[in-house]
């Protein structure tokens, strides 16, 4: 659960206790404001190279040969012991844009040999950005993003250009430029005619509400600029907001956020980490084991699998549905174990037995409005275990209530007009989501058999199609069940307080 939890924490509300701390320009120099101000109009280079979303930027060539190496070379200059890595190059789909890196093996590999060990001292820590542990640790504690404070400090030390000690990790992950395995970027950086890829899809409420949290984040950054004494110190006249525009911090919250590393058994302070030679120069699966682990002094790879010379080396990404890869790293996993779509059922709060149905649904372990996962290749399991939910809500007479409530299980007297009722409102569910689709699933396969699709619609065709499927399995198990009824000809039950479904 360690990915899923990190990126549905990473967009958190305002700050609590930090957000009473005021700061105005009254408290600096004037003529400590007015540099200041002037900034404004200072161009700065995102760390995603480019301008605003959507817009094609040619990259600027020559920027390899600086005389500083490639990102291992830095990497073995500044501590990194012998490793059996190595830089290779992948093509992107915009002829506009280099080629991106990924990590292959540069020898045969065994499972269970250390691919890369990492030292600390290369490694970037929410610990080592705010330069105080237990600052560190208030900071997450009061719900501030993770990710916020990570890039943040990325965007400040690219300033400093060359002089940035972190210079050629940053320059590998302009390159990159927050583009997943697929070298396509997360939605989050689409435009809005990209986004209608989605349509049909809750993943695209789902970015849309993601980008209004990293909006709630960058609102933040002054408050917490001001609380690191470590970054005040560093950047004295640098108020974040005026030294950064709202895309500018987007781009380099959705490269963190497509590169961040959740490391188990570390504190607090150190769990967020960037990683050089870690993901996205790393490769995501779902069928892998191999994760990055913090040891004594470093951050090290442990494969799973054997690997030629030359292969590219994978990682686990983390018991996520298709719909997190794709938002936090651009890309779909057709083969993904942990794939799944979401059911929301509610009671009626307008029903007079409400109360007592709600503390029927507690004891049974379920909540007045709960969420079914339906996961891909088990949606009759799902349709069976949202079943005795819905029939509950169903139940209109008080002394069947009473009956319910007395007995063990979340068992429902069932009459036969109420189970047509209950399967007919499920029916009629999986065929309105299905319908809110462009496309069929047919129609989506004639799609992806086109190598010349365009990257982003893709991948986002590879989702809904996935989605789609599983919810026509889930409308075929409930049709499957309403051909078992013993009698066709009686009608559904009248319900006035049914069961809400979303």
């Amino acid at each position: 659960m360690e990915f899923t939890y990190l990126h549905n924490k990473c967009i958190s509300p305002s700050l609590t206790v930090l957000s009473r701390v005021s700061f105005s320009y009254s408290n600096l120099p004037k003529r400590a404001v007015s540099f200041h101000r002037r900034r404004r109009n200072f161009f700065f280079a995102t760390l995603v190279d480019g301008k605003r979303t959507g817009e094609v930027v040619r990259e600027r060539g020559g920027e390899e040969d600086d005389g500083l190496g490639d990102l291992k070379s830095w990497m073995h200059n500044n501590g990194l012991p012998p490793c059996k890595v190595v830089l290779k190059e992948r093509s992107s789909h915009d002829k506009n844009l280099r080629p991106i890196h990924y990590v292959a093996a540069s020898e045969d590999l065994q499972a269970s040999d250390v691919a890369v060990s990492v030292p600390n001292s290369l490694v970037v820590t929410l610990e080592r950005v705010l330069g105080n542990e237990t600052l560190a640790e208030l900071l997450t504690t009061n719900k501030l993003s993770e990710l916020a404070c990570l890039a943040l400090y990325l965007m400040y030390e690219k300033k400093q250009g060359k002089k940035s000690f972190w210079y050629p990790y940053i320059k590998e992950l302009d390159r990159q430029r927050g583009r997943g395995q697929l070298a396509v970027e997360s939605p989050l950086l689409w435009s809005e005619a990209e986004l209608a890829y989605l349509t049909g899809s809750p993943t695209k409420a789902e970015v849309l509400d993601r980008a209004d949290g990293i909006k709630r984040e960058y609102e933040e950054l002054d408050t917490v600029w001001f609380m690191a004494g470590s970054l005040f110190q560093q950047y004295p006249y640098d108020i974040p907001t005026e030294a950064f525009s709202f895309e500018i911090f987007k781009q380099a919250f959705v490269a963190v956020q497509s590169c961040v590393v959740h490391l188990q058994k570390v504190s607090l302070a150190r769990r967020f980490a960037l990683v050089p030679l870690g993901p996205p120069l790393l490769a995501y699966s779902s069928n892998c084991k191999a994760m990055l682990t913090a040891v004594d002094g470093a951050v090290e790879l442990v494969v799973d699998r054997p690997y030629k010379a030359g292969e590219p080396i994978v990682v686990w990404c983390g018991p996520q549905p298709n719909s997190k890869l794709l938002l936090n790293y651009g890309f779909v996993d057709e083969d993904n174990p942990y794939d799944r779509i979401a059911v929301e059922a509610a009671l009626n709060t307008e029903d007079p037995q409400y109360q007592d149905k709600r503390m029927v649904a507690q004891r049974n372990g379920k909540l007045s409005v709960q969420v079914f996962q339906v996961y891909a290749g088990k949606e009759k399991e799902a349709v069976s275990d949202i079943l005795p939910y819905l029939r509950l809500g169903y139940v209109s007479d008080p002394s069947e209530m009473q009956s319910v409530i007395s007995s063990q299980g979340p068992v429902c007297p069932v009459s036969p007009c109420m189970e047509q009722a209950v399967l007919d409102q499920l029916t009629v569910y999986f065929r309105t989501r299905l319908a809110g689709y462009c496309t069929s699933i047919s129609e989506d396969e004639l799609m992806l058999a086109d190598p010349n699709l365009n990257p982003k619609k893709r991948v986002a065709t590879q989702l809904v199609r996935l989605e789609k499927k599983m919810l026509s399995a889930c409308l075929q198990a409930t049709v499957d069940l309403i051909n078992q009824l013993p009698d066709h000809a009686v009608s559904p039950c009248p319900a006035p307080y049914a069961p809400l479904l979303k």
